[in-house]
């Protein structure tokens, strides 16, 4: 049996870092913002790295990591970027037995032009990642304590509600943060959901999406969204640390001071560092005696402590993975936390 079975994209990321892109101002961007290079013309690059990303290989990476026994189940194509990949998850300890690979699709592609401390964009080919339907997935060795369900795009995104159905018939556990298009075109089946899933894992612009709410009422996305998910929610806010609430407590945190030379992979970090150190406190709390640290049996999982270590575990995963290019290449080991002191978490009753 495995501990935790991860869902979602694998890609073959190529970095294209410099410093000569232009950031301009536009109402025309959905961010405002854009990254523009005149048109016509040879732009040097400063560098070039060639990594593995996707958010269901850059979770299952980190869980191997933090000492589970973690499958990836997903799909790359029959080519030398499929190869690079399956190579590298196997290097890390993520178990081959559920990866497929496509004959008619390419593997996944992110092109990331990215100038040095400061943002990047993102260029990505939908390929063999994001063409997984119900009929190929080996359904009966789906064998796991946990679900890891990452961003399904593409065609995949019909899998999220089979998935949850498989996980609540065989009692496997459920972490899910759901992608764009999840967002986008399932957007009634992820709510029709909702009160299946242990751990709900959004940013500021999916919890809005989710509720409808606008980007700033972070906190009111919260309140919404804890009284219809089963287990606990978290919001991450970017440089403005994570909240969190679940029925009886709300949490807060910041971030530690520290730079970064690119910020590709750090949702995936702190996502399954988060569920990593509510795996691990739960473990750790079958062995002990005193009340406090036990599981928590309205909760079903998560002790108030447990909380508070997933959101240091998962903010040191995130901090020290930006610290390098590519999505796995900083993600901690077991008992490692960085040179970083761990965030301070502050609770409250819930309201």
């Amino acid at each position: 049996m495995y501990d935790i079975i991860t869902f979602g994209s694998a890609t073959r990321d190529v970095f294209m870092i410099g410093k000569r892109f232009k950031v301009v101002e536009s109402k025309k961007f959905i961010s405002r913002k854009g990254l523009c290079v005149p048109l016509g013309s040879k732009i040097h690059m400063q560098d070039i790295f060639f990594e593995m990303g996707g958010c269901g290989a850059n979770a299952a990476v980190s869980f191997a990591r933090q000492g589970f026994k973690v499958a990836y189940l997903g799909k790359v194509g029959e080519d030398a970027d499929g190869r690079e990949i399956k190579e590298i998850l196997k290097k890390n300890g993520v178990s081959l037995g559920l990866l497929m690979q496509s004959k008619k699709w390419h593997t996944s592609y992110s092109v990331i032009i990215s100038i040095p401390q400061t943002e990047r964009s993102i260029l990505e080919y939908l390929g063999a990642a994001h063409h997984l339907y119900k009929n190929e997935i080996p359904w009966g060795k789906l064998n796991a304590k946990w679900f890891y369900i990452a961003p399904l795009s593409g065609p995949s995104w019909k899998l999220f509600e089979h998935l949850v159905d498989f996980a609540i018939k065989n009692k496997i556990k459920l972490a899910v943060n759901p992608g764009r298009s999840q967002l986008e075109k399932g957007l009634k089946k992820l709510i029709s959901c909702l009160d299946k899933i242990d751990i709900l894992l959004l940013n500021q612009e999916e919890a809005a999406k989710l509720t409808g709410l606008d980007f700033s009422q972070d906190k009111k996305c919260l309140e919404i969204l804890r009284d219809k998910v089963k287990g606990i929610v978290v919001i991450t806010k970017g440089p403005m640390g994570v909240i969190a609430g679940d029925k009886k407590y709300f949490y807060k945190a910041g971030i530690p001071k520290s730079g970064f030379k690119e910020r590709t992979g750090a949702g995936d970090a702190f996502g399954s560092g988060f569920v990593s150190g509510i795996l691990q406190w739960s473990s750790e709390a079958r062995g002990r005696s005193d009340r406090t640290s036990q599981l928590d049996a309205k909760l079903r999982f998560a002790t108030p402590e447990a909380v508070k270590y997933a959101i240091q575990l998962g903010t040191a995963n995130a901090t020290s993975c930006i610290q390098k290019v590519g999505a796995v290449n900083g993600l901690l080991k077991k008992g490692e936390w960085g040179k970083w002191k761990k965030v301070k978490v502050t609770l409250s009753p819930a309201l």
